[in-house]
C-alpha cells in the first residue's frame, strides 16, 4: 500500500481521473476552450498532464505564470510565444505593478474590472490584450466571489471604450459565477449579461471576439450535486442562441477537473471519549490536506478502511488548535491507534493552501497513471 510505502500523511493524486474529467469537459462543453485554473492545484505534474490533454491554463500570480511557462522548456522561441498567446489568460483582475512590468514582454491575456486597472496595464503592460470581467449574480455558490471583482454590467461599455482610448487591444469579456456554483441559472444569467454588453459595444464601434465564461463548474462530491452533463446542456443552448459563429469561449474549469483526482490518507493517532463521543485524532490537520475546510468552505468526509460497526465519532487534526476540527460527526468503527483513514475528492484547494503551521510539515504527494 501506498501509505505503507510512502508514510502519512499522503495525498494520492490519480491523474488517468484528471484525463477523464478533462474529457468529459471537452465531451459536454465542445465549443469551450479548457482554461486549467492552477490555483485549484498547482501541482506541475498535474499542469504537465493538463497540458498534454491540450488544456491551456487561468493563472493569477507571476509563480503559477511561470510553473505553466516552464513546462514550455525545450520548445522553439516562437512556439514558446504562440503557446503564450494561446495558453494563458492572467484572470487576475487586480495585479501590482511589477507583476504587470514582468508579463509585458510575454503579451498574455490579462483581465481588469475598473479605470485604474487599465491605465496600470497601459502603463506598465502595454503590449497585453485586456478582458473586462464583467460582476454576475453568484447566488447558491460555495464561495462567493462577486462583492470582489467584476464591473457593474451598465459601466462594461464606457470602460471598453476608455481601454480603445488609451490604445489597448479589448479582446474579450469574462466572468465568474462563484464556486462550486449548483445553481445553474447563475451562468444562464451571467452570459445573456455578457451578450448584451457585446452588442453594446458593437453598436459603439467596437467588436469582442472573445468571452471567458470562468469557472464554478461543480465538482460531484456528494450525490446532491447536480449532473454536469444538465449545466453543459443550458449553457450549450445559451451559446447557440446568444452568440455569433466565430466568439471564441472560454472557461476556467480548477476544482471540476482535479477534486475527484485525489485521495488523503492519514494515520490515527490518538483516540479519545469527550462527552460521550469517540474522538479520533489524525497526523494531518486543517492546517494542512483539510485546508479546504477553512478555506474553500468544504466538508471532507472520512472513512475507514477497517470494516465493522459504526458509530458517530469527531475527527480532530494534529495541530494545537482547537479550530482543527476535521469533523464533528462521522460514522466510523472503533479504530485503534496506527489504523489509516482516507478522504475521497481532495485534489482542489487542499493541500494547494497547506500550511506549515505548529511545525507541521504538508502531506507528501504521489501521483500514480502519468
Amino acid at each position: 500500500m501506498l501509505a505503507r510505502r510512502h508514510g502519512t500523511p499522503l495525498v494520492v493524486v490519480d491523474h488517468a481521473v484528471i484525463r477523464r474529467n478533462y474529457a468529459v469537459f471537452r465531451k459536454h462543453l465542445p465549443k469551450v476552450q479548457v482554461y486549467y485554473a492552477v490555483k485549484a492545484n498547482p501541482a506541475p505534474e498535474i499542469v504537465r498532464t493538463l497540458y498534454k490533454a491540450g488544456a491551456s491554463f487561468d493563472v493569477a500570480s507571476m509563480p503559477e505564470f511561470m510553473g505553466v511557462y516552464g513546462n514550455l522548456r525545450g520548445l522553439p522561441r516562437k512556439a514558446r510565444q504562440d503557446f503564450i498567446w494561446d495558453k494563458i489568460i492572467y484572470a487576475n483582475p487586480i495585479k501590482p505593478r511589477e507583476t504587470l512590468k514582468a508579463l509585458n514582454r510575454y503579451r498574455p491575456l490579462v483581465t481588469y474590472d475598473n479605470a485604474a486597472e487599465l491605465r496600470k496595464i497601459r502603463e506598465h503592460a502595454p503590449q497585453a490584450g485586456v478582458v473586462l470581467r464583467l460582476r454576475v449574480p453568484n447566488t447558491g455558490s460555495m464561495v462567493e466571489l462577486s462583492s470582489k471583482f467584476g464591473c457593474d454590467p451598465g459601466e462594461a461599455a464606457d470602460l471598453v471604450l476608455e481601454a480603445f482610448r488609451l490604445g489597448l487591444a479589448v479582446e474579450g469579456l469574462s466572468f465568474h459565477v462563484g464556486s462550486q456554483c449548483t445553481n445553474f441559472e447563475n451562468f444562464v444569467q451571467a452570459l445573456n449579461m455578457a451578450a448584451a454588453v457585446m452588442e453594446e459595444a458593437r453598436t459603439r464601434g467596437h467588436d469582442i471576439k472573445i468571452l471567458d465564461i470562468g469557472g464554478g463548474f461543480p465538482a460531484p462530491y456528494d450525490k446532491h450535486v447536480r449532473p454536469f452533463e444538465e449545466l453543459a446542456r443550458k449553457i450549450n443552448a445559451e451559446i447557440d442562441r446568444l452568440f455569433r459563429p466565430g466568439i471564441q469561449i472560454l472557461a476556467e474549469p480548477g476544482r471540476f477537473l482535479v477534486a475527484t483526482a485525489a485521495t488523503a490518507i492519514a494515520r490515527i493517532i490518538g483516540k479519545a471519549v469527550r462527552d460521550g463521543k469517540r474522538c479520533y485524532y489524525i497526523d494531518d490537520s486543517v492546517y494542512h490536506t483539510f485546508s479546504g475546510i477553512i478555506f474553500d468552505h468544504c466538508q471532507y468526509h472520512v472513512h475507514a478502511f477497517k470494516r465493522g460497526k459504526t458509530e458517530i465519532c469527531a475527527v480532530f487534526g494534529q495541530t494545537c488548535d482547537g479550530l482543527d476540527t476535521i469533523s464533528p460527526s462521522e460514522e466510523l468503527p472503533d479504530l485503534e491507534i496506527e489504523d489509516l483513514v482516507y478522504a475521497p475528492n481532495i485534489g482542489a484547494y487542499s493541500n494547494a493552501s497547506s500550511t506549515w503551521f505548529n511545525g507541521f510539515p504538508p502531506a507528501r504527494v504521489v501521483h500514480v497513471n502519468r
